[in-house]
């Protein structure tokens, strides 16, 4: 699960970059900006379940 932990911010970050443009070249802006919006929004889930909080266990 650490592994996890530490992967999901890095694994966000490439992918929203590459993502976003690789979309409005194939398919169009509009279908790019909601894609942008649900990956952001499912990278941020994932973060805020998988986040460690010092002192809780």
């Amino acid at each position: 699960m650490r592994a996890f932990v530490a992967f999901t911010p890095l694994a966000g970050t490439l992918t929203l970059p590459f993502l976003v443009p690789l979309l409005m070249l194939k398919v169009g802006i509009g279908t790019a900006v909601g894609m942008a919006v649900l990956v952001s929004t499912i990278w941020f889930v994932l973060m805020l379940r998988t986040a460690e909080m010092p002192g809780h266990h």
